[in-house]
């Protein structure tokens, strides 16, 4: 193996006697620009075939080699590209960067943006945060110039001192005495208790089957009797119009008129639920809300239903609902 003695080798090829000349190193040239172009050209390649083994743009690569360091990035990327392209090269990449660092020593050089990157900040920012800086510098103006203002102001003026004195002279000492109370306010007053129209005038007896009114008794014997043409049934069969309650709503008590009579059912604060006059055979599903109370002009004409199965006919003109359900 021949030794690198510096000598030109002879080149023996064709039998030529003419010395060849020495293969181009680092120190060739007089930058590692022109060194690494002159190592480049010796082993025949092309910027774009070491641009494809470095994965380093060609350009890059064209300003690395004239030394034109204004078209690199930053001092470390150029760095980096100096060790991928004598790597390529198959020479040492540290003594390619010593030479780099021996021909360019600037050493505190600020980083610099990478070349062609865009910026993407808004300039409309810039202006946003200039006009919201103003705005508070205004703020902090005009407080200043108020309070400046409130200082330099003259004292407000006192009522002289005999007004004072025949002010205090007027208000008399002792006990303050207070008027009567005010009454509640509407909204804090509690609406009066809802009372069954007639309940007051009536009371029941001890046997629970004689009704008094107004002091005097009027005998009402148990349920009233069944007409001979009304004929109840054991469970309910529609024969007319369903009122009420919705199919899709629960309701457990149904009441259906044997004849034509009036039903009315009414809420716990008196309103009107239902009111219509019922043929025969038509029925009203009660629905499942607590309170309700039915009057009608004729309990023996409306039969009662609980889930489907009678459960006889009214009992009195006037029924809580709920309790024919118990």
């Amino acid at each position: 193996m021949p030794l690198d003695t510096g000598v030109p080798e002879l080149n023996l090829d064709a039998g030529s006697s003419e010395l060849s000349t020495p293969a181009p190193n680092l120190y060739s040239g007089a930058d590692i620009g022109q060194a690494l172009r002159a190592i480049r050209e010796h082993h025949g390649l092309s910027l774009d075939e070491l641009a494809e083994a470095t994965r380093v743009r060609a350009s890059y690569l064209e300003a690395l080699e004239e030394m034109r360091l204004e078209l690199l990035p930053s001092r470390p990327f150029t760095i980096g590209y100096i060790r991928a392209y004598a790597h390529a090269l198959g020479v040492d990449p540290d003594a390619a960067v010593e030479r780099f660092k021996a021909d360019e020593p600037v050493l505190d050089e600020p980083l610099r943006a990478p070349i062609g990157v865009i910026d993407e900040r808004d300039p409309r920012l810039r202006g946003l945060m200039g006009f919201m800086a103003l705005i508070i510098v205004a703020i902090v103006l005009y407080n200043i110039a108020q309070r400046a203002m409130m200082e330099a102001a003259p004292p407000p003026p006192t009522a002289p001192e005999q007004t004072v004195a025949r002010a205090l002279q007027t208000v008399k000492s002792g006990p303050v005495s207070l008027g009567a109370p005010l009454p509640a306010p509407v909204e804090s007053t509690t609406p009066p208790a809802y009372e069954t129209p007639g309940l007051a005038e009536a009371h029941l007896a001890e046997d629970g089957k004689t009704i008094v009114l107004e002091g005097q008794p009027k005998p009402v014997v148990g349920p009233p009797e069944m007409p001979a043409d009304l004929v109840l049934v054991p469970t309910f069969k529609p024969a007319g119009a369903i009122l009420g309650a919705a199919p899709n709503q629960p309701s457990a008590v149904t009441l259906q008129a044997l004849k034509p009579a009036a039903l009315i059912v009414r809420g716990a604060d008196g309103s009107v639920y239902f009111a219509r006059q019922l043929n025969k055979g038509e029925a009203y599903r009660v629905p499942m809300v607590g309170g309700l109370v039915a009057d009608v002009s004729e309990p023996e004409a409306f039969q009662v239903f609980v889930a489907g199965a009678s459960r006889g006919v009214l009992p009195a003109p006037q029924v809580a609902l709920a309790k024919l359900a118990g």
